[in-house]
């Protein structure tokens, strides 16, 4: 007895050790939260039924979708990059000081110039009235009398006295800039390397889903082993109970000593703390599934199914050879790494683009405003020579806006950086070689693995076999010797010794069953395909 609750105990801390491991599968959030509400105080389940649960409701399996999501998004992205670039600006200026752009120069001989040209066209307006009584004027007549009209009307005289005449106070610009690429080598590249990023993700995803899978068949099943075990240990205390009784009357009979009923008791009592350890250990086995499953600890678990061997599991002892092919063509991890080594085929092209210029086309529409603060106009009254009048033009006047618009092609071209894309074009190039190495000694593994597992198969198969006979020598041998106590002509030694052996024979036959269905799930898992026959099986 000793050694089952060894064995219990060995099972337990297997159900821990799979608890701690992270767990990833494709699940729904709200559908766990669904499911959350309906899991009762208590609630029974199949091997089926366990696997459900925990691909949809353990929190760590949920972060597989997102995954999926944020590669899906980094797709959008890498598109994005590709994608017409539009892009709006805005800027206001409030011009405090201005410098006067024509400082230091003979530009004061430009704006009497422009005086000039004034008075030339008054005096022609002059000579050319039809009245003989104009005549024209001197120039600095006419500047005198047009400095009093201003004067006369309110107005400072126009003259370019200020530092600068072109000062504008407020200056206001509003653009749209619209840029396409037409050709950046980085940017395609990046569409490509994100669509495999997603693939890697999938593929994690669903070789996650296999061995959460397997995971939870193993904790099942040591749950199973340890309640079968607890089954086996419970009839044995019973038997025991019975020889206990036997013993006592034949003592009291004369016709067995003291010494067999002290030794009969003290090996009941000793069962019958290994009775009490074991069922502990059922109930520490089913709450380490809890865990695993992501429902509540203080959920009972009650388990449909049975550690039975059914012939027709043996015919399903598979080559190793077949099922390393099997496992190239199906594991998700394969095609992982093999995506791995194309992703970084994909980023040597990234970088390798480097070399190669960017070129995109563009279109800017700007608005731009040049708004001052005094926007009074001084006009001479219509009749007169020398009469003005004053208006103010608006805020929009279309003297101060103007619109402009311009297109074109650009290019970027780096030409000479010091050879650093060559020499990350040779570090991309390494990485790419260690991948294929990792993919390497992947298949490797894989092969060692199913190359493993069959030999669990066939090891626990032939144990089966073994245990299966020796059951029906023990139960044989130990319905002898029980016939033999009864008639008399046995001791209570033989028998208990019979019923250990039958106990211990039970106890090994339900180990190889466990072992096999494990080692089965394992080959599953090795091959990737779900074990999905246990769940059938177990209805």
């Amino acid at each position: 007895m000793a050694m089952a609750v060894k064995l219990v105990f060995t099972i337990c801390v297997v159900a821990f050790g799979l608890a701690a491991q992270p767990l990833h599968a494709q699940i729904d959030a709200s559908r766990a939260a669904e499911l959350n509400e309906e899991i009762k105080d208590e609630i029974t389940i199949t091997l089926d039924d366990a696997i459900q649960i925990a691909m949809i409701n353990n929190y760590m399996l949920r972060r597989g979708l997102l995954d999926i999501d944020f590669a899906d998004a980094q797709i959008r992205e890498a598109w994005g990059a590709v994608y017409p670039q539009i892009s709006a600006s805005g800027q206001y200026t409030r011009n405090i000081q201005t410098p006067n752009p024509f400082a230091g120069s003979d530009a004061g001989g430009l704006f009497q110039t422009i005086g000039a040209i004034e008075w030339l066209a008054f005096n022609e307006e002059r000579r050319t009235d039809g009245n003989p009584n104009t005549e024209p004027i001197p120039f600095e007549e006419y500047l005198e009398r047009q400095s009093q009209g201003y004067q006369d009307a309110g107005f400072s005289p126009p003259g370019f006295d200020d530092d600068n005449p072109f000062a504008i106070e407020n200056e206001f610009q509003f653009g749209v800039n619209i840029t396409q690429t037409l050709y950046n080598g980085s940017a395609f590249a990046a569409i490509k390397g994100a669509r495999q990023l997603r693939q890697i993700n999938l593929d994690q995803v669903e070789r996650d889903r296999q061995v959460i899978t397997n995971q939870i068949t193993e904790a099942f099943y040591g749950a199973l082993l340890v309640k079968e075990q607890l089954s086996v240990l419970d009839v044995s205390v019973e038997r025991l109970r019975v020889t206990v009784e036997e013993t006592r009357k034949a003592v009291q009979a004369g016709v067995a000593s003291r010494v067999d009923r002290l030794s009969a008791e003290v090996e009941l009592v000793n069962l019958e703390t290994d009775l009490i350890e074991l069922e502990n250990q059922v109930e520490l086995a089913t709450k380490s599934l809890n865990l695993i499953l992501g429902i509540p600890v203080k959920t009972t678990i009650n388990l449909r199914g049975a550690l039975a061997f059914d012939e027709n599991m043996a015919e399903i002892i598979p080559d190793v050879e077949d099922s390393y092919l099997m496992a190239i063509q199906n594991r998700p991890d394969v095609n992982q790494i093999d995506n791995v080594v194309d992703l970084l085929e994909v980023q040597r092209n990234i970088t390798r683009s480097q070399y190669f210029p960017v070129v995109n086309a563009f279109a800017n529409y700007a608005y731009i405003g040049q708004v001052p603060d005094n926007r009074q106009m001084i006009n001479r009254v219509p009749g007169t020579d020398f009469q003005f009048e004053g208006s103010e033009r608006s805020f929009f006047d279309d003297a101060y806006w103007n619109p402009a618009f311009s297109v074109g092609i650009s290019m970027n071209w780096t030409i000479f950086n010091g050879f650093q894309t060559r020499s990350r074009v040779q570090q991309n190039r390494i990485e790419k070689r260690q991948a294929e190495i990792d993919r390497e000694q992947l298949r490797n593994a894989i092969y060692l693995e199913i190359d493993q597992a069959v030999r669990n198969l066939e090891n626990a198969y032939r144990r089966i076999m073994s245990q299966q006979r020796n059951i029906e020598q023990a139960q044989l041998n130990y319905d002898i010797a029980a016939q033999r106590l009864r008639e008399g002509l046995g001791t209570t030694l033989e028998e208990r010794q019979a019923s250990s052996l039958l106990d211990q024979s039970k106890l090994n036959y339900l180990a190889a069953v466990y072992d096999f269905k494990v080692a089965m799930s394992t080959y599953k898992t090795a091959v990737g395909e779900s074990p999905s026959w246990e769940a059938q099986e177990s209805r």
